[in-house]
């Protein structure tokens, strides 16, 4: 009885070819790396591989703090960002405006504070320290002098104000509601000068 011939699939060949260049390379010593097999099909990672192992998709020479004025608005952007992170801390005291230091870093500190309606600060320079402030709940109202004089504006959640050393403002709760903000300033604040009222000579005004 003659015995049928089986025909070997493509894949069935590629295998015994894969296997006889391996026990060839075996048998000279040359030992390939063995082939990678991807089973996830033509996806990013199967790819380009490990994405962490590009400088572009996993940036490594970031600074671990900010050093520049629009670094530390990004901060401050990003922790307000971050709700779950300051609202469980804030509180409400009726005699004093409240606050609490959410961050340190080499150079910079970052405040938390709460206003109660009608709760001052006052007007106050910061001594040689810089800020960026921003409202995250409410809003507050600031007086700063500029060139012309006295100078009002509101504060809402979403804006920044950023200011120079020397600077001299009073930031008021004028609303119904409570309100609260970060204040991040460089270096960490030292030295606050409070005045009866707004003194007649010109300040640096906020960028």
């Amino acid at each position: 009885m003659r015995t049928p011939r089986i025909r070997k699939r493509n894949r069935d060949r590629n295998r015994d070819q894969h296997r006889d260049h391996h026990q060839a390379q075996r048998r000279s010593g040359h030992i390939a790396a063995p082939r990678r097999a991807w089973t996830d099909g033509l996806s990013d990672v199967s790819i380009a591989g490990d994405p962490l192992a590009f400088p572009h998709l996993a940036r490594t020479d970031l600074p671990q703090h900010p050093t520049t004025v629009a670094g530390y608005a990004r901060l401050v952007r990003e922790i307000a960002a971050d709700t779950a992170r300051w609202a469980p801390l804030v509180r409400y005291d009726a005699l004093t405006r409240w606050y609490s230091r959410l961050e340190t870093g080499p150079g910079y500190e970052v405040w938390l504070l709460s206003w109660l309606p009608g709760q001052s600060s006052g007007f106050h320079d910061h001594g040689r320290s810089s800020g960026v402030m921003t409202v995250v709940q409410g809003e507050l109202v600031e007086r700063s002098l500029t060139r012309a004089g006295e100078d009002s504006r509101a504060l809402l959640p979403g804006g920044q104000r950023v200011f120079a050393s020397g600077y001299l403002h009073e930031v008021v709760n004028a609303a119904l509601e409570p309100a609260v903000s970060i204040h991040l300033y460089s270096p960490g604040l030292v030295e606050m000068n409070q005045y009866a009222s707004a003194v007649p000579e010109w300040q640096p005004e906020a960028f």
